[in-house]
């Protein structure tokens, strides 16, 4: 018979080797049955300013991986959710956890420009491979005309989406005066502003006023006093829902009757949609569009999550397919080879369309335009590249 000193020995024994055992798969290593293990991590706002999107890109996330059966090819799949709260200094600090710690071979996310940025350069210089789903900055993939060479996107840039608001805005509501407001700290508003205005001046438009704010600045009574003495014909408004709704608000108490306009960043049910009523903005899907795919996806999102998917859930599920297939196709867990697997993908069958990068890791696709109608979003237009 066994002493009590004897089985104390003998059960650290056997939790010692449970630990050896169980622990392998943090380094994407085989585990005790022989099943190879890949990580990944995930990075985006559960907490914060815009934590609607963070919420969206983490069930598109998520829905990828058990549509697939928490495999990619050979690979059990195991992942580490980040919460960033839309802060750059905290998305470095998220990505050095998932990088140094949880070992991670490639990382979803993050989700606004400002924190995918950042966090980029890290996984960059780490050789982790990262594909944001929603970062539209050019300075995601490329910094100082240097590529990024692990690092891609699965939406269209913000050149693109800024050209397509003021072409939109000339030539469909033959606006012919415009005023932006901006944040200055932003590299997404700034973008969208700088681009908006570029096409726009170049399709025969005025700009009547460009006006920088600071994210915290909650009154703009004297810049929206002055653009009300201006009667734009477009109040361009490229921020995130938050602001743009408090922007908007305080606009039409001004008396500004200019059409709202702005970018991808409107696209949450938080959105004032009664202030916003009319506006249009620049987003990647819109769920009315007739494909099957993306009635497929529509109606598998619904029964899940029992709500119509948002542009940010649907580009973090393509995202996530996407570097699933990356490392279905490479058939390894070599952020090496699954980013040249990534780099290679052709005519990928997305939501969002057909995808294939083009040499800075951006995807060559369509825009669409949607308008804020009846107190929700209705389906306007698609734009081609």
């Amino acid at each position: 018979m066994l002493t009590n000193k004897k089985v104390l020995v003998l059960m650290i024994l056997v939790l010692g080797l449970a630990f050896v055992l169980t622990g392998c798969g943090g380094d994407n290593k085989a585990t005790s049955t022989g099943e190879k293990v890949i990580k990944i991590g995930f990075i985006g706002p559960l907490q914060g300013d815009v934590k609607t999107f963070g919420e969206s890109t983490k069930n598109g996330f998520l829905m990828a991986i058990e549509q697939a059966g928490g495999k990619a090819g050979d690979y059990k799949i195991e992942y580490v959710i980040a919460d960033d709260r839309n802060d750059a200094t905290e998305a470095v600090n998220t990505a050095t956890k998932l990088i140094t710690q949880d070992k991670v071979k490639a990382i979803v996310g993050s989700v606004t420009s400002k924190t995918t940025i950042a966090a980029s350069q890290l996984a960059n210089d780490n050789k982790v491979v990262m594909i944001t789903g929603t970062g539209t900055s050019p300075k995601v993939t490329v910094d100082n005309d240097k590529r990024k060479d692990f690092i891609f996107r699965g939406c269209f840039i913000d050149p693109f989406q800024g050209t397509v608001g003021a072409k939109f805005a000339t030539e469909t509501l033959k606006a012919k005066t415009a005023a932006i407001l901006y944040d200055q700290g932003n590299d997404y508003t700034i973008g969208l502003s700088n681009f908006f205005k570029e096409q726009f001046t170049k399709s025969g438009g005025q700009i009547l006023s460009m006006e920088a704010y600071s994210q915290t600045d909650v009154d703009f009574s004297a810049v929206l006093t002055n653009i009300a003495q201006q009667k734009p014909d477009i109040l361009y408004l490229p921020d995130y829902y938050q602001k743009v709704s408090l922007i908007g608000k305080q606009a039409r108490e001004k008396g500004i009757n200019a059409i709202f306009l702005g970018g991808d960043g409107w696209d949450s049910t938080d959105l004032d949609y009664a202030t916003m009523e009319g506006g249009y903005f620049t987003s990647h899907y819109s769920p009315d569009d007739p494909r099957p795919e993306v009635k497929t996806w529509v109606d598998a999102y619904k029964g899940k999550y029992n709500s119509v998917p948002d542009a940010f859930a649907t580009l973090g599920y393509d995202a996530t397919n996407l570097l699933l297939n990356a490392i279905k196709t490479a058939n390894s867990d070599d952020p090496a080879k699954i980013k040249d697997a990534l780099q290679a993908s052709k005519d990928f069958s997305a939501v969002t369309g057909k995808l294939s990068f083009d040499k800075d890791g951006n995807p060559i696709k369509p825009a669409v335009i949607l308008q804020i109608k009846d107190g929700k979003q209705a389906y306007v237009t698609t734009v081609t590249p």
